[in-house]
């Protein structure tokens, strides 16, 4: 056995700087950090040639003393740390003190620093991690290092760098990656001597992502949640914004950026039934938490952490996302390519006159209120239509309750007649729908609203100001009316001055999935007077015979039979029976290709498969009641945004976007 000897010291910087020092951008990214430990609130950062033979890194932090300064470059040396126990709660970016050391023993290195309090600064010349030259020299507060010629004397090293595009590219990312990082320092990066990126350092980290990202990160969606002492900010795509990979998310642990499975897997939890299979959201979230929560001593480069309460993190980044995501009423507007461009808006059918509905043109006149009963009766020609209900102001509400009390009262009230003639769900042709309404309104219609049943239930006068305070608070109300439907697939839907496309598949969807979803209880199902014989591969049915209790939750009954082949003797009520087959098929595929280790995630795959089997499809000819019903839910719920495969569900046209492709504003 060769004899056991302690390497020199060179061999062992050489050894360090390959685990500190990859590329040029691994070197960026530790002066970067030293920069921001200095208090820097502006950073310059210039390379050629990808970083290999010039990087210069410039802030106008607190700057080195002399002493200090030859002190840096040495191995563990740091400012950062001074017992064990610092250990247990770092606070700063760059804390191993190893940077400067590795990157002065493959470089050549010059530097310029200064304190503010000094006349004169100090200048130092390093080769191969050795000082050879020093002296007094004249420059401003802060650091300069200049980093020339790098793996100059490691061409084993040299020989793995890629061309100088890429190489520069890496640089760019590792400098954006601090920009986003920390929002409150200006960042100024020259490339070949090209202004790059410039970043306002204002501390807004929107303003930051509009500087890495351009105009794309203004359609994402502001996060702040704390829980339990833990803090989550920054912005997430929406789910119509998906990206084909993770490339853009980005997580930030005490402005630190790291890679985390967990925190990938807490975002993405969020986005769950929302967003298509096989895309991504995208994100800049900072998390920050106690330094002595967060180990950041677990990898030579600080990208990876470990969590003191991984349940926690995990709980902090998912509920913070899904509650933004939930607040966010997301509506996409449609899109033109140009006005007068290869975009045509086909004629539109005759419609009835517009006396037929509410008027739209006109949002800042409030529908007029019924003085009396005499009053709701139609105009001639026209068909008859229920009042609307809105905010009253005291002097109207006193014109109103008089005239009201004046007049006399109907028999039925016009509400309770039109309740009555509205069809039972048991009796409408779908099996699962909600509730037509009575009065097309995208909120539920005010109790104090309600005309009196008899003499005997009118409120008595001394309550009539409490009848006006109720009034006055309720919520504007904007009524909708549904024009028609297109290609047998989009409902089209008015209100104020914007119209809605609601894609009635995905709408429908989305509610029976929701309403499957809300029951933890076993699904209601059905059993077959003949059994259905499904034949599978042995890996699918296998995987559904080791679910059995699972599909029995969701409706399903199966037993093996013969090989390969399962019968079906149990289906969910909302699935045909012709439809069960091919169900329980796409089934086996979700729990063979999904992610079966939560159960939950099982259990929603499964749901995903049911709604969309039981949704009306588009190109169905659907009774207008049906439609009605799809549209009153959408409407009245912010929550319905997507169907479970993360297609919108349905998307907006302002009258100003149409006004632009007839040329008329």
């Amino acid at each position: 056995m060769p004899k056991i000897q302690q390497l020199s010291p060179h061999v062992a910087n050489l050894i360090a700087a390959g685990e500190v020092v990859e590329r040029p951008a691994s070197a960026v990214k530790e002066l970067l950090e030293n920069a921001v430990d200095a208090g820097a609130s502006k950073v310059t950062i210039e390379i050629r040639d990808g970083g290999m033979t010039f990087l210069r890194v410039t802030d106008n932090g607190c700057g080195m003393s002399p002493e200090d300064a030859r002190t840096a470059f040495l191995r563990h040396a740091t400012s950062k740390l001074r017992t064990e126990e610092d250990l247990a709660a770092i606070g700063t970016m760059g804390f191993r003190g190893e940077a400067l050391a590795a990157i002065a023993s493959v470089s050549r290195i010059d530097l310029m620093t200064k304190t503010a309090g000094s006349l004169s600064g100090v200048k130092l010349h390093l080769e191969a991690g050795q000082v050879t030259e020093e002296a007094e020299a004249g420059c401003p507060d802060g650091t300069t290092i200049l980093v020339r010629d790098l793996f100059f004397n490691t061409p084993a090293r040299m020989k793995f760098m890629k061309s100088d595009t890429v190489e520069g590219s890496r640089v760019a990312a590792a400098v954006q990656m601090q920009a986003l990082a920390h929002p409150e320092v200006a960042f100024q990066f020259l490339r070949d001597g090209k202004q790059v990126l410039s970043t306002p350092g204002t501390g807004g980290l929107q303003a930051a992502m509009y500087c890495v990202y351009g105009r794309d990160c203004a359609k994402m969606v502001s996060v702040e949640s704390r829980w339990e002492g833990y803090t989550l900010t920054g912005y997430v795509s929406l789910p119509t914004d998906a990206r084909p990979s993770r490339s853009l998310q980005t997580f930030f642990v005490n402005d630190r950026p790291v890679k985390s499975k967990l925190l990938i897997a807490a975002l993405e939890e969020a986005y769950r039934n929302q967003i298509m299979v096989g895309k991504f959201p995208a994100c800049v979230l900072h998390l920050r938490l106690p330094a002595s929560a967060v180990d950041v001593n677990v990898h030579p480069a600080k990208t990876e952490v470990k969590f003191l309460s991984e349940k926690a993190v995990f709980d902090c980044v998912h509920y913070g996302v899904l509650g933004a995501l939930n607040k966010k009423p997301d509506r996409p507007a449609v899109q033109f390519k140009s006005v007068g461009g290869d975009a045509h808006i086909a004629p539109a059918t005759p419609q009835p006159p517009a006396a037929a509905a509410p008027l739209q043109g006109e949002p800042k006149k409030p529908p007029v209120i019924p003085q009396s009963a005499s009053q709701t009766a139609p105009l001639k020609g026209e068909p008859r239509k229920e009042p609307f209900f809105r905010t009253m102001t005291a002097e109207e509400y006193k014109t109103f309750s008089a005239a009201l009390q004046d007049a006399p009262q109907p028999k039925q009230p016009a509400a309770a007649a039109a309740a009555q003639k509205i069809p039972k769900p048991d009796n409408m042709p779908l099996r699962e729908f909600v509730m037509l309404p009575q009065l097309h309104e995208n909120k539920p219609e005010p109790k104090a609203a309600e005309p009196p049943q008899s003499a005997a239930q009118t409120a008595p006068p001394e309550e009539e100001p409490l009848m006006e305070q109720t009034a006055l608070e309720m919520p504007p109300v904007t009524p909708w009316r549904m024009v028609g439907e297109l290609y047998n697939t989009y409902i089209l839907v008015e209100q104020g001055e914007d119209a809605f496309l609601i894609d009635k598949h995905a709408a429908h969807e989305r509610i029976l999935f929701e309403k499957l979803k809300a029951n933890p209880e076993s699904i209601s199902a059905q059993s077959l007077l003949q059994p259905i014989p499904v034949r599978l591969n042995p890996a699918a049915a296998g995987e559904l015979l080791n679910n059995t209790k699972l599909l029995e939750e969701l409706g399903f009954e199966v037993e093996e039979f013969g090989e390969n082949t399962l019968l079906l003797r149990q289906i969910p009520m909302d699935l045909s029976s012709e439809a069960a087959a091919e169900a329980l098929e796409t089934l086996a595929d979700d729990m063979l290709n999904g992610r079966r280790e939560s159960k939950d995630t099982v259990r929603d795959t499964l749901l995903h498969t049911v709604a969309c089997k039981a949704a009306i499809k588009a190109g169905w000819k659907n009774d207008e009641k049906e439609l009605l019903a799809v549209v009153k839910a959408v409407m009245d719920r912010d929550d319905l945004k997507y169907c479970p495969h993360g297609r919108p569900i349905c998307v907006s046209l302002s009258k100003k976007q149409l006004e632009k492709q007839f040329k008329r504003s």
